[in-house]
């Protein structure tokens, strides 16, 4: 199967919004992984608490503005040729309403769904979420803005989607440059032979607005075709910015989709100064599905049977969670919400509904949650002496979970800041838990929170 880029389902720049190219051999090769510490070979890193982790990347989103009906005409003006822009975009309502909002995050809470929700600082050029949305009142804006810190953020990640998604931003006025051309478009050009410094600092100017609104960010997610010719300099960029504007400790972003049978685990790039006190990475977390909910413009309705079909047999879905891999949804906002009559809402919790009752082994998980435990996985130093494992771990993380050789039936014991910490054990993986441990034959798994630093199993 055929490596495709984020969005790509909407068949290349044709959709505009969500359109993106896919990765070369050579491209990927260009994103380098950096350092790497030993880990001892008869001590393995698996899945946190031994279940697959699960996500839902929602794009296009933002505080009121349905992006799809102020994005469309611009797409237009740059492509007046493509008819997936000559949609009865007047027709579109104007806003997504702060009561689906709510509506959608208390569904999402009941069914521990968790993900990614982006929050585009200046949305298709209509206004700043930092100042003001033309066609609200300041107290609207202020309350969609509330409700986005206490309903989402929770359970989900915020990222800017860059500056507007439509149209690019001079930096130094704050104005949208005059062209229209794709050179001029977040979604498609104007990324191309940018180097990393421009990028951070287009990226840092999109993280400013939404720290001034109180909403903090871990990541950012591209819009359209944004970095597809400079993946390795969007690596870094990300780095640099996400580090310099919130400090994130474990940067990460999201900008491809993989359909095909190549893995879909995250990518730990960059890493540096492991053994010091500035340790660095940056994690590219990659969506395993196409947004077959409602597209990006809310016109295209979808079905759950491409992720789980009605026998719980076969989907997408089912195929990542049955090989182990992180298993991340993406849609669009204006696909959820469809114009009010939220078809793609459904679909989701249909789909939710499905996944639940064929598996008992899913963790859902934020992007930084996975971004994290990811880094820690591939970055934490693991040396076994006689009947010790000592870690050395750049990140903390929370589920952190280890497969152990350990032919004895002693127990395992934990040694953190030179005190045990007591685990207890359990029988079978799905009782497994932070601070327990389970025999699997001639091996132990022990799942407890990794602290940053030194710590230290005794089997």
């Amino acid at each position: 199967m055929p490596q495709i880029n984020r969005r790509d389902f909407l068949k290349s720049a044709a959709a505009g919004i969500a359109a993106g190219w896919a990765l070369s051999r050579k491209e990927l090769a260009a994103q380098l992984a950096g350092d790497r510490p030993p880990q001892t070979g008869d001590v393995s890193v698996l899945n946190p608490q031994l279940r697959v982790p699960v996500s839902l990347i929602i794009d296009d989103s933002t505080c009121l503005v349905n992006l799809a009906h102020f994005a469309m005409p611009q797409f237009a003006e740059t492509w007046p040729n493509r008819k997936d822009y000559q949609k009865a975009w007047r027709s579109m309502p104007r806003e997504i309403p702060d009561a689906f909002v709510r509506k959608f995050a208390e569904w999402c809470r009941v069914q521990g769904v968790k993900g990614k929700y982006s929050v585009v600082p200046y949305p298709a050029c209509v206004g700043w979420l930092d100042r003001f949305l033309p066609g609200w009142t300041r107290q609207e804006l202020a309350d969609s803005l509330q409700l986005v810190r206490t309903e989402l953020l929770p359970d989900w990640d915020i990222h800017p989607e860059m500056v507007t998604h439509t149209r690019v931003v001079d930096t130094k006025t704050g104005r949208p440059y005059e062209s229209s051309s794709p050179r001029y478009m977040e979604n498609w050009q104007w990324t191309d032979g940018k180097s990393v410094d421009q990028l951070a600092e287009y990226m840092a100017y999109a993280l400013r607005i939404l720290k001034n609104v109180g909403l903090p960010c871990e990541g950012i997610t591209t819009p359209g075709g944004f970095g597809s010719g400079v993946p390795a300099e969007l690596a870094q960029a990300t780095l640099q910015a996400c580090r310099d504007v919130f400090a994130a400790e474990v940067p990460h972003y999201f900008r491809d989709v993989f359909t095909g049978r190549q893995s879909v685990a995250p990518r730990v790039l960059y890493a540096s100064q492991l053994d010091g006190p500035d340790p660095r990475c940056v994690v590219s977390i990659i969506g395993c599905t196409d947004d077959w909910f409602g597209g990006w413009d809310g016109m295209t309705p979808g079905s759950p049977d491409r992720l789980i079909d009605q026998h719980l047999s076969a989907g997408r879905m089912v195929e990542v969670i049955q090989r182990g891999e992180p298993a991340i949804m993406v849609c669009h906002w204006p696909g959820i919400y469809y114009n009010g009559q939220e078809t793609g809402f459904q679909v989701l919790q249909e789909a939710v509904r499905r996944l639940h009752a064929r598996f008992d082994n899913l963790l859902w998980m934020k992007l930084s949650e996975i971004a994290r435990y990811w880094a820690a996985k591939e970055l934490t130093r693991i040396e076994k002496r006689a009947s010790a494992v000592s870690l050395s771990a750049p990140f903390g993380t929370a589920r952190f979970t280890l497969s152990i050789a350990s032919p004895g039936n002693a127990a395992p014991q934990l040694v953190l800041g030179g005190k045990r910490v007591a685990l207890n054990q359990v029988g079978s993986p799905r009782e497994l838990r932070p601070g327990t441990w389970l025999r699997q034959a001639e091996r132990l798994v022990v799942c407890f929170d990794l602290p940053k630093g030194k710590s230290e199993l005794r089997v």
